[in-house]
């Protein structure tokens, strides 16, 4: 039931621009200055007027314990987390001597500006920021720990052409969620789904665990981790051999069909089953599905990158729908990430880049404890968490502990990775400034607007990188200094009409709407306009070469695999501050009676990385041989303090430097009794 509101209560419409595909637009209830609820609103057809928990919680990160107030200077050692307060000119002042110092004696390229901008939208990452780094010469950073190998797979093949979207799948026959969860990650998703197989529509899901969608799903695949390549290949190999490819289409809109189909041709399904750990009558049946309905549409996830052949496997899920004719259809076709459709140029930023070092993320306890020409001097986060979300805690954690490293944290919240700075930064959350949520599943944008002032001495992204560029001399006349004049230029200089709608409170649309037909509103952005299915640079990236499968990495030691997926709590680690029950590692229980363990059991989940301690959940809801852990959490969220990227090695996957989160391999024993 809705809360009824007060006489001083008053509501301010928003837009959320976290790291989910969906960007609800919201109502914010403000009662004496302050949030008391937050609701969706129907100003986003899509997303209907309900909004996740998540979301409706994110007045408690506002108000929270762990919420950084002032800029604090660090007392006591790294890792504690005791600060004390200075003023802001004071601290940006300092800011600005680091970095002139550490250029000085080692050249610029010994500060390393680390950040990811999943929760971002136009105005909060890649701007002010960018024109700094750029401008003063430090080292770049590869932002691969997620989406990179997707990424590049849907660029090479289809130069990242517009999706199907929500709207569209009700149209399908069959739908293929390929490692996606959309109840924990993309919640607007299921009533479309939902309402297709009211209409008689087949679900298939590709996932190790038993997940809600699978539990609804006609077929549910739950594959070894990192074998998705072969599954895709063996759906291949059935659509050339028995005739079931769109030869015409293939002709006239592909090229590269006859090395994907020499790559695919070793996979049988009786291989592929084995190889995946599912039965070779599963993957048929799938194979039939797929090949004999109209219209089928593969909704490619993420879930599929997290390991060595993450890139070849998003690549053959993508090409599917080209070799088997699912285009020209509405809701035929596939579905990843719609955030480049808009063909926005950041032209606002007057700032080449630099051909300085290129840092790839997720070999951040490398650079902090190995690079030395030259070493990582300062070290500049915000937009993340490094020493909870990314592979090698370990390391990271030891670099992070460096007395003579110089480490600024700018921040909502004392995340793990901000108790070792040096320097702590108030940054605003998006109820506290402006921002441009893109949608990526929805063709959707929409200006997210202040509800609140900053609380505490919080300061923009825009305000601060503005002020520090200002200082070390890196503004000429007439730039965007901050957060207002950088929103106004960004308006001005947004394509086609999108300013203008925005400005006037409606929601924009791209040329071809917000529902585009994949080949025959929209076509690849390639120089052809074809599907490239076997693009000759990632056939030249991949370590083993394109679509070509590397086996697993499990040992007699550590024999099962650990997978981290998205939970319904947090948003990467945004949000893992809030309390929480007991974190849980998910078995199957075939593995946990073989190792004498039961349900509720406190145990030791580790490899030669590292441990996590953590109670145990004995559930035949994940498949034999896999154990899981949820993404996203803080070390207090685990009984030791270290969590399941301390047991994630920095190994990357086969192209585009992604991380390898579910190659992982560990044993799990329980913790003995003091």
């Amino acid at each position: 039931m809705a809360r009824i509101a007060t006489q001083r209560e008053s509501v301010v419409e928003t837009a959320c621009p976290l790291d989910c595909p969906d960007a609800c637009t919201l109502a914010v209830s403000i009662d004496r200055g302050k949030v008391v609820e937050i609701d969706g609103t129907h100003k986003n057809p899509v997303t209907g007027g309900y909004i996740c928990a998540k979301v409706r919680k994110f007045g408690e990160r506002v108000y929270g314990p762990d919420r950084i107030l002032y800029p604090g200077l660090r007392r006591g050692a790294k890792g504690d987390g005791t600060f004390k307060r200075i003023p802001w000119d004071e601290a940006l002042a300092l800011v600005a001597e680091k970095f002139t110092h550490a250029k000085a004696e080692a050249g610029a390229e010994s500060i390393l500006p680390y950040s990811y901008g999943g929760s971002n939208g136009l105005l909060t990452q890649d701007n002010l920021d960018a024109q700094l780094w750029r401008r003063f010469g430090t080292s770049r950073l590869a932002r691969t720990v997620c989406a990179a190998p997707t990424g590049a797979a849907n660029q090479g093949l289809y130069g990242k052409m517009a999706g199907v979207t929500y709207q569209d799948y009700p149209h399908a026959k069959l739908i293929v969620l390929w490692r996606v969860n959309p109840s924990a990650s993309g919640i607007h998703l299921v009533p479309f789904v939902r309402e297709a197989q009211k209409h008689g529509a087949k679900l298939v899901v590709v996932d190790p665990r038993i997940t809600s969608s699978a539990y609804a799903a006609d077929l549910h695949m739950p594959i070894r981790p990192g074998t998705d390549v072969v599954l895709a290949l063996a759906l291949h190999r059935y659509l050339f051999a028995g005739g079931h490819t769109n030869e015409q289409f293939i002709r006239e809109h592909t090229r590269g069909a006859e090395q994907l189909r020499e790559r695919a041709e070793p996979w049988t399904i009786a291989k592929a089953a084995e190889v995946c750990g599912v039965s070779a009558a599963d993957v048929e049946r799938f194979a039939e599905l797929y090949a004999s309905t109209s219209p089928a549409l593969i909704r490619c996830g993420w879930g599929l990158e997290r390991n060595r052949n993450g890139g070849s496997a998003a690549a053959a899920v993508l090409a599917l729908p080209a070799v088997g004719g699912k285009f020209g259809v509405r809701g035929g076709g596939y579905s990843m990430s719609n955030s480049g459709v808009w063909n926005i140029n950041r032209t606002w930023i007057d700032a080449e880049e630099p051909q300085t070092r290129l840092v790839n993320m997720n070999h951040l306890g490398r650079a902090l404890t190995e690079y030395a020409d030259p070493p990582v001097n300062v070290l500049f986060v915000y937009n993340c968490n490094p020493a909870a979300t990314v592979p090698d805690q370990h390391r990271i954690l030891r670099g992070l502990a460096r007395e003579d490293l110089f480490t600024v944290v700018f921040e909502q919240v004392m995340t793990d990775t901000a108790r070792y700075a040096d320097l702590v930064l108030p940054a605003t959350t998006f109820l506290e400034g402006y921002d441009f949520a893109k949608a990526y599943g929805p063709i959707t944008m929409d200006l997210g607007r202040p509800v609140i002032d900053a609380v505490g001495e919080a300061r923009s992204n825009a305000d601060v990188f503005g002020e520090l560029c200002g200082r070390l001399g890196l503004l000429t006349d007439n730039e965007p200094s901050g957060e207002l004049d950088l929103m106004v230029r960004i308006l001005d200089e947004l394509p086609g009409t999108i300013g203008k709608d925005l400005r006037e409170g409606a929601v924009p649309s791209p040329p071809f709407g917000p529902t585009p037909i994949q080949f025959v509103d929209v076509f690849p952005n390639t120089p052809d306009r074809k599907v490239d299915l076997f693009p000759a640079a990632l056939e030249s990236e991949a370590k083993a070469g394109l679509y070509r499968f590397q086996p697993d990495p499990a040992t007699a030691d550590y024999p099962l695999a650990l997978i981290s997926p998205s939970s319904d709590r947090t948003i990467s680690s945004t949000l893992g501050e809030l309390p929480r029950t007991d974190v849980k590692l998910q078995m199957n229980p075939g593995d946990a009676g073989a190792r004498g363990l039961a349900d509720g059991d406190i145990v030791r989940v580790f490899n030669d990385l590292g441990e996590v301690h953590c109670a145990l959940a004995v559930d035949d809801a994940i498949r034999p041989g896999t154990v899981s852990l949820p993404k996203g959490l803080w070390r207090r969220s685990c009984r030791n303090g270290f969590t399941g990227t301390a047991l994630v090695p920095d190994t990357l996957t086969d192209f585009a430097g992604g991380a390898c989160f579910n190659d992982a391999r560990v044993q799990v024993a329980s913790v003995p009794v003091a």
